[in-house]
């Protein structure tokens, strides 16, 4: 049975997979040969070559020294591209790059799941193993591309981040009650933080029944930049007139949402319900 997966010939992967295997054989190096001098089995090598393994740093790095010319990060800087995509699909990969980690003021609403920035590990691989179509080992990847997003939170200067969630988030099983506690427990600890802000909305309130979205403020005179969610693929835009809208549609939300310190109360009540 072949190692090869179906990849998107455009893609960083392929691309990697690809050029790996070309200059190989360039070289008139068997996969063994390879092996040696990355420190790894002929089965690996052939299956970077085939899409089917994510490389590792050290990969990447060995393969830019053995191929390359001096200085080279070609493997490097694709590798980064590989890891990169495996944080969510690749109309979301403009906002994680170019949007996220410049952002002044966040402002987010999620009627089913506790944000992505807040999820602990243990919540987001429960979220992420849903996923369909994910190569051997994508999901972990996923998972701690998911993480490495949580660190803009965790700047000298964060940016202002307001989540307004569903109260029926708090009670939606994800992974179970030891993943729910630990979940809540993070809520509850993280808000503690002067630039983070939780508040729980009333589950009868209608305007946010779209689905889930992100508002972003960049510096510079920049536009304010949406990410907004759908059941096929979100969109991620500046247009003045969708931006106004969600803008108003958040505001709408927020009316119904609670307190910081009711909010903060109820998710303590809901965490102890996790038993």
């Amino acid at each position: 049975m072949s190692d090869e997966v179906p990849l998107d010939p455009g893609s960083p992967r392929a691309r990697f997979a690809a050029e790996m295997r070309r200059l190989r054989e360039a070289a008139q190096l068997s996969q063994t040969a390879v092996a040696a001098r990355l420190g790894c089995t002929q089965t690996q090598v052939s299956r970077l070559e085939g899409g089917s393994r994510t490389p590792s740093k050290s990969d990447a790095e060995r393969l830019d020294l053995l191929f390359g010319p001096s200085g080279s990060t070609y493997f490097v800087d694709l590798r980064q591209h590989i890891v990169a995509r495996h944080g969510g699909p690749i109309w979301f990969m403009s906002w994680a790059q170019e949007v996220e980690p410049f952002a002044l003021v966040m402002r987010s609403w999620d009627p089913l799941l506790v944000p992505g920035l807040l999820q602990t590990e243990s919540y987001a691989r429960h979220v992420l193993s849903y996923s369909a179509r994910m190569a051997p080992g994508e999901l972990e990847e996923r998972v701690q591309a998911r993480m490495q997003r949580r660190k803009v939170l965790d700047k000298e200067d964060p940016p202002l981040f307001t989540a307004l969630i569903d109260e029926g988030v708090l009670r939606r099983r994800v992974g179970g009650p030891e993943v729910m506690r630990e979940q809540l427990d993070h809520l509850m600890e993280i808000v503690q933080r002067p630039a983070i802000s939780v508040q729980v909305v009333d589950p009868q309130c209608m305007a946010g029944m779209s689905g889930a979205f992100m508002i972003a403020e960049l510096p510079n005179g920049q536009p304010d930049t949406i990410h907004a969610d759908s059941s096929v693929q979100g969109q991620v835009t500046t247009e003045y007139e969708f931006v106004v809208s969600v803008r108003n549609q958040y505001e709408a939300i927020r009316r119904s949402a609670y307190p910081e310190h009711m909010s903060l109360k109820m998710i303590e009540e809901a965490r102890q319900g996790w038993t």
